[in-house]
C-alpha cells in the first residue's frame, strides 16, 4: 500500500507544480485536430456507410464533422489509425 501511495503523492505533486507554471517533470501531450470528415472521405465511405464500419453512431459522427464535437480516447486514436491504415483496421474488423 505504501507503493501506491507514494505514487498517487508524486502524481498530485507533479500536478501542483504544474499548476504553478512549473512544467519540469510533467508529460504534456498534444494533439493536433483531427478532420473527421476528411478521414471518412479518404476512405470513400458514406456517413452510415463509415459509423457502421467502424462502430460510431451515425450521429455523433455528423457532430465530429461538423465540429460541435471533438472525438477523444479510444475513438481519436481509432480515427487516427483508419486515418493512416483504412484496410488494417477494416480487415482487422470484418
Amino acid at each position: 500500500m505504501s507503493h501506491a501511495f507514494d505514487s498517487i503523492k508524486q502524481g498530485l505533486d507533479e500536478a501542483l507544480e504544474f499548476s504553478k507554471g512549473k512544467h519540469k517533470k510533467a508529460v504534456i501531450h498534444e494533439f493536433s485536430p483531427i478532420d473527421v470528415k476528411n478521414i471518412r472521405a479518404n476512405v470513400g465511405m458514406s456517413q452510415s456507410e463509415f459509423a457502421s464500419a467502424f462502430g460510431i453512431s451515425v450521429s455523433t459522427l455528423r457532430h465530429w464533422e461538423r465540429g460541435d464535437r471533438t472525438p477523444h480516447g479510444p475513438a481519436r486514436v481509432l480515427l487516427n489509425v483508419v486515418a493512416k491504415e483504412p484496410n488494417a483496421v477494416l480487415k482487422a474488423l470484418g
